[in-house]
């Protein structure tokens, strides 16, 4: 969570890095990079308290709105760790409650989202995480670190093991390989 100037600093650098950007500034046609620098300024404007603050917080919220209606995200704030890598601009839908760890690489069509019922049960996702085009994850689950999500799996058990990858529906682990290696990773 972003709670200070130097956190909002790790987490813009982090994402750059995670979406392989080597600029200083995002391109004119670079939306998800932009989405993604709304994204982080909103939480933190959002997490630190002043009348000033409420300013900003309402500018980058009506370009994070704007740019959520270009690329087809709807990312609420304080949901992603740093490091987030959204690969492709189409619709991704997630819910406040969920939490997902850092450097998560997420493609289009996804939803994180809650499981019927009068309780709000929503996942809890790892470090590392990669999720596929497609794929629906929902429910009071818990995934590991490391873990890769193929395109159009349903999740809606816990994947505990790391490292593996899941598919099908419902996903079930299909390989041991993981998520290392198919996108950016700070440890290597």
């Amino acid at each position: 969570m972003i709670e200070s100037k130097n956190d909002l600093k790790i987490y813009l650098q982090e994402d750059k890095k995670a979406l392989y950007r080597k600029t200083r500034r995002p391109a004119f046609y670079d939306d998800i990079w932009k989405f993604e620098i709304a994204l982080r300024k909103c939480e933190y404007y959002n997490n630190v308290k002043g009348l000033f603050h409420k300013y900003l917080l309402l500018y980058w919220k009506y370009k994070k709105y704007k740019l959520s209606q270009v690329t087809g995200f709807s990312i609420p704030l304080n949901v992603f760790g740093k490091g987030l890598a959204i690969v492709h601009v189409g619709p991704i839908i997630v819910h406040s409650a969920v939490r997902v760890g850092d450097y998560c690489r997420i493609h289009v069509g996804v939803n994180i989202g809650t499981a019927a019922g009068p309780e709000v049960l929503t996942p809890k996702i790892g470090n590392s995480v990669y999720i596929g085009p497609g794929a629906k994850i929902f429910g009071n689950i818990q995934i590991a670190d490391y873990v890769a999500i193929g395109a159009n799996a349903v999740v809606n058990k816990d994947i505990l093991t790391p490292s593996v990858s899941v598919g099908g529906i419902p996903a079930k682990i299909i390989s041991d390989k993981g998520s290392k290696g198919t996108m950016y990773d700070p440890a290597s």
